[in-house]
């Protein structure tokens, strides 16, 4: 047998069909085999790389630095960091995403796409000014501790897996519907640029599927600079440098950014990043993916890191048809997007600079249709069973609303308005059928 293949079968992460035979049932393949019970031989990765994977895993990647890094700016102004302190933030949460991505992706065979935490930034904008430096490293250092525990003794896989498939299926619809309606909000402001990515997309859809959101990316490009809306400029290139600060702890520092850091990081992007990966047909395994995100987290907080964790929206990019028509080859868009984060990290916030000089109607544009298999996708299956139809609706209808309580995002009050929901009716008819 040849250095690259290995006599492995299909990894647990690996899609299944609809109803698949149970382990080991009769004349039944064994979990995680293909459909037809045979052993799968795993390719290596350049194998299994395309053109689609990659470029995936690269619009991820810009749809993560275009938009969320400035949050983690302002947090950082909000905290009077420095220069290097700043640039050491930005090197941690790279190098922390592209690490784990990669190696997750890998270990997995899912397109394991990671991601700092945007809610957690956000949180930070307004709290992290009133502690220390070293209080907030102190701080991160406990949520990633925290969440590692979390993830690691399974707890929130169970939860999560109590939470009916209708309901998930909308949250995540819910999320990406935002992206959805972007492609068309930006014809508003920028209509050759948002007009070339759309016509550009379904030209691509309709002859060459697989490179639709390439075509996209391309006519976006090259319209933002016919109109002159490139706005590129890099004096120099040079690497980070990482610092590393001493954690200090304070209850102050612990209850005003441990705690809510912890609730939203869970809730807003681990809970909907399992989603992703479940609604796209594979099978996570939450032990592994949460635990190794909160290992990330600590082992990163020292520099600056405040969260890593599983990516949604990016990961939506990753997962679908899109990236590639066999979800068994997807994982080379995790990789991919790893690649990108790494070698933004290696240089700190210089190559922020690229991103930050692209259009906005450019990057809400691709985005938009690179996640329209995604939103049609969560759509379908949160409709499909007409008994949890009124759940989902009420989980899409919170998720999409944005509504933020406590510092926690939509995706977590959708969830839970949707379990309510689902619970009331479901006990409601439940006691119809018995006659009470």
């Amino acid at each position: 047998m040849s250095s690259d293949t290995t006599r492995d079968i299909q990894p647990a992460g690996t899609p299944v069909p609809p109803n698949p035979p149970g382990p080991g049932g009769p004349g039944g393949p064994t979990e995680g085999s293909p459909p037809d019970g045979s052993p799968r031989i795993r390719p290596a990765l350049f194998r299994d790389a395309s053109l689609s994977a990659v470029l995936a895993g690269f619009v991820a990647v810009v749809v993560s630095y275009s938009g969320p890094l400035v949050i983690v700016l302002a947090a950082a102004h909000a905290g009077h960091l420095d220069q290097g302190r700043t640039s050491s933030w930005v090197w941690a949460i790279s190098i922390g995403s592209g690490v784990t991505c990669i190696a997750l992706s890998l270990r997995t065979r899912m397109p394991v796409i990671t991601a700092f935490s945007t809610p957690g930034a956000a949180l930070l904008v307004t709290s992290l000014g009133a502690y220390s430096y070293a209080e907030a490293v102190g701080a991160f250092l406990v949520t990633g501790a925290v969440i590692t525990l979390v993830g690691l003794t399974g707890v929130f896989g169970r939860l999560m897996r109590q939470i009916p498939t209708a309901v998930v299926s909308a949250m995540l619809a819910g999320i990406l519907f935002s992206f959805g309606t972007g492609v068309f909000t930006s014809l508003r402001t920028a209509p050759w640029i948002a007009g070339a990515v759309l016509v550009a997309y379904l030209l691509g859809k309709r002859f060459v599927a697989r490179y639709a959101v390439l075509l996209a990316l391309a006519a976006g490009v090259l319209f933002s600079a016919v109109t002159s809306r490139l706005d590129i400029r890099i004096d120099h290139v040079e690497p980070a440098e990482p610092v590393f600060t001493a954690p200090s702890f304070s209850a102050g520092s612990l209850i005003g950014i441990a705690v809510p850091l912890i609730l939203a990081t869970l809730a807003s992007q681990n809970a909907p990043g399992m989603a992703v990966l479940g609604a796209s047909g594979y099978r996570p395994d939450d032990r592994l993916l949460i635990g190794s995100t909160g290992l990330a987290s600590t082992a990163l907080a020292p520099f600056g890191s405040h969260a890593i964790n599983l990516a949604a929206i990016t990961a939506a990019i990753c997962t679908g048809p899109e990236a590639h028509r066999d979800p068994r080859r997807r994982y080379v868009a995790g990789v991919s997007c790893g690649f990108f984060y790494l070698l933004i990290g290696a240089f700190g916030s210089t190559l922020v600079v690229l991103f930050a000089g692209l259009p906005k109607e450019l990057v809400a544009a691709v985005a938009g249709v690179a996640l329209f298999g995604a939103l049609a996708g969560g759509l379908t299956a949160a409709v499909k069973e007409e008994k949890d139809r009124e759940a989902a609706l009420i989980t899409f209808l919170a998720t999409a609303s944005g509504v933020t309580v406590a510092g926690i995002g939509p995706a977590f009050w959708g969830l839970v308005f949707g379990v309510v929901a689902h619970l009331v009716l479901t006990r409601l008819r439940s006691r119809e059928a018995a006659g009470v």
